[in-house]
């Protein structure tokens, strides 16, 4: 591991205190309680299903992914945790490197179809500096994956900037911006990209529900598009939320890499199967990336400020 430019390094943070949140499961619609609890240095981010015996737990890491239909999940033996992308994108735009998340069900609480509710949630308790130095994955050549007509790439990039081009030929989806790219050192994921919800056509629903998949979705977890626009009557958040919150949904399945990203992303049509393919890529590929600490000069945008308000 080295350590880049700085001594001023950036520190590791977990939450200040537990923090509970009770909502259902977009796929289940099981009722699911969560705890977020704080968490040691160097311990990452660990599930733990309080309902099953010995309360087992799942570390959040790339090779745990099991299931990526419709979403990203996780299993350790006979352990499932489900859904853990958009907290996962919390946890990154918060630059949350440890905690314990306890779940009383399979599947993370799907909250609005953002990750805002939980940047909000941890916002509440605080996010508290830890001794250790955090450390990063620092991409130094091009690792690039694809499945048909879509690929993901990552690039060397001194931060995390992000583009993704959404391609989805419908009357609505054409009305609105189909790529976006940022640049984490001028933007906030809070502001800017964490409010951003799960979508889709509310003919393809009846087709998730027949194989057990969104069978909690509703209109206060997604945006419903039907054959001439959104159905939600709010509209939508931002102009680009669809492609939002693609990005949102990579950013959440790079984070299980354990350790956040220096470099750039870039997707083209990629989903939760092949955001996972690239993280896989990672660890084959030993000559593409190593481990750093990072000077707090060098990397200030790939975390949100430490000095937070309580509310969103």
């Amino acid at each position: 591991m080295r350590h880049l430019h700085s001594d001023n390094t950036i520190k590791q943070r977990t939450i200040c205190a537990p923090v509970h949140a009770i909502g259902i499961g977009v796929h289940s619609s099981r009722k699911v309680r969560m705890t977020l609890r704080p968490a040691g240095e160097n311990t990452g981010i660990r599930f733990v299903r309080t309902d099953l015996p010995g309360s087992p737990e799942v570390r959040a890491c790339a090779q745990h992914v099991s299931d990526t239909t419709l979403s990203t999940s996780l299993s350790s033996g006979d352990v499932q945790i489900a859904t853990v992308e958009h907290l996962m994108s919390a946890l990154w735009g918060l630059g949350i490197d440890n905690l314990i998340v306890e779940l009383n069900a399979e599947e993370v609480p799907i909250m609005d179809g953002s990750a805002a509710p939980f940047i909000y949630l941890i916002r509440t308790v605080g996010v508290q500096e830890q001794t250790a130095a955090k450390q990063f994955v620092r991409i130094k050549r091009e690792i690039k994956v694809s499945q048909g007509d879509s690929e993901a790439t990552l690039l060397p990039y001194m931060g995390f900037k992000a583009s993704y081009q959404f391609e989805a030929d419908h009357p609505v989806y054409n009305r609105y911006p189909k790529r976006v790219g940022l640049d984490f050192s001028s933007t906030s994921f809070a502001d800017e990209v964490s409010r951003a919800r799960s979508f889709g056509l509310a003919k393809e629903l009846e087709q998730a529900q027949a194989i057990n998949r969104c069978l909690g979705s509703s209109l206060t977890n997604a945006v419903g598009i039907d054959d001439y626009d959104v159905i939600n009557e709010e509209g939508l958040r931002y102009n680009d939320e669809f492609v939002k919150h693609k990005l949102l949904d990579a950013i959440g399945d790079l984070y299980l890499l354990g350790r956040p990203v220096l470099g750039e992303f870039v997707g083209q049509k990629s989903g939760h199967a092949l955001n996972n393919k690239l993280a896989r890529a990672i660890y084959r590929c030993e000559d593409a990336w190593e481990i750093v600490t990072v000077g707090a000069d060098e990397t200030e945008a790939t975390v949100e400020p430490l000095a937070m308000p309580a509310i969103v």
